[in-house]
């Protein structure tokens, strides 16, 4: 897989100087979900990504919302547009908005303004447990929320979902409602271990509309010691569920950096998905997200 063109569908740069990153900023705590994000806490751009990824053959990569601080979003995405004309990457921009924000129409506008931006993702991340919840309280279930979402469909906007399994079944309805706006699920809809049977049907019911893919990247956040074998299972399944024509597969870097290097992952992938056809194999790998992200790459 090495020489197949990948494209990579969920990184993130930052300039730590230039925007800030609340959530990169000292003091670090390796209480969180997460872990201490201390070791990337330093700026990371298409030159870092570059020395990472460089046993790999990278035809594209989109950037997805990196958590800037929410009042420098159109900064940042003016910053990412920026890196496009030095380094030719990103190829496309997932930004940043709060959905239920009163001036949502105004920083979406903001944000069509650059011809890389394809969609936007706002992490929405809640549990009933307060050690895995990114949200005091379940905002999807707002109708202030669901009013912006279905917003997205007159700028042309896709939405990458970065929710929990146990916040699917809420959600189902007003995505299905809404078959005009893309939807890619985040991180393999970011599964505990624990939970693996509320994943199962939290992800099914997604897989039952046709307008959402998922992403398979992300294992570290939800378990920090992952490996090959321990991931193989949601891997496979949610191949089975949506289809390889609505997979794609990223490397969530800087971020999955927290718990293994590029290489690692990738060949975990790579080795996982080695009994499909070449075919399947190198839509998942990188004419999916070509496809589903609009990006225009001749791979």
């Amino acid at each position: 897989m090495h020489d197949v063109p990948f494209v990579d569908a969920h990184v993130h740069f930052w300039d730590l100087d230039t925007i800030q990153h609340p959530w990169l900023m000292s003091p670090f705590s390796a209480n969180g979900l997460m872990g201490s994000v201390e070791a990337i806490a330093s700026n990371y751009g298409p030159q870092e990504y570059t020395r990472d990824a460089a046993a790999w053959t990278i035809a594209g990569t989109v950037h997805v919302d990196a958590g800037a601080a929410a009042d420098q979003a159109i900064e940042e995405t003016r910053w990412l547009d920026s890196l496009r004309g030095s380094y030719g990457a990103p190829t496309a921009i997932i930004a940043f908005a709060e959905l239920n924000d009163p001036r949502l129409d105004s920083t979406l506008s903001a944000h069509g303004e650059f011809d890389a931006v394809r969609g936007i993702r706002q992490i929405v991340n809640y549990h009933n447990d307060p050690y895995r919840s990114y949200t005091p309280a379940d905002i999807t279930l707002s109708d202030k929320w669901q009013a912006g979402f279905r917003k997205l469909a007159t700028f042309g906007l896709s939405f990458d979902l970065q929710a929990y399994p146990s916040q699917f079944r809420n959600l189902a309805p007003l995505i299905a409602a809404n078959d005009d706006i893309p939807v890619m699920i985040n991180h393999a809809g970011m599964p505990f271990h624990d939970e693996k049977e509320e994943w199962r049907m939290g992800m099914s019911l997604l897989a039952e509309l046709p307008h959402c893919s998922v992403k398979i990247s992300g294992f570290g956040i939800t378990d920090h010691d992952w490996r090959k074998d321990s991931i193989r299972p949601y891997v496979l399944e949610t191949i089975d569920l949506f289809g390889p024509d609505r997979v794609m597969f990223a490397s969530d870097f800087p971020t999955d950096k927290l718990y293994a290097d590029f290489d690692r992952c990738l060949t975990a992938y790579a080795s996982i998905i080695s009994d499909f056809s070449d075919d399947e194999k190198r839509g998942m790998w990188g004419l999916n997200a070509n496809r589903l992200y609009r990006l225009g790459l001749s791979i």
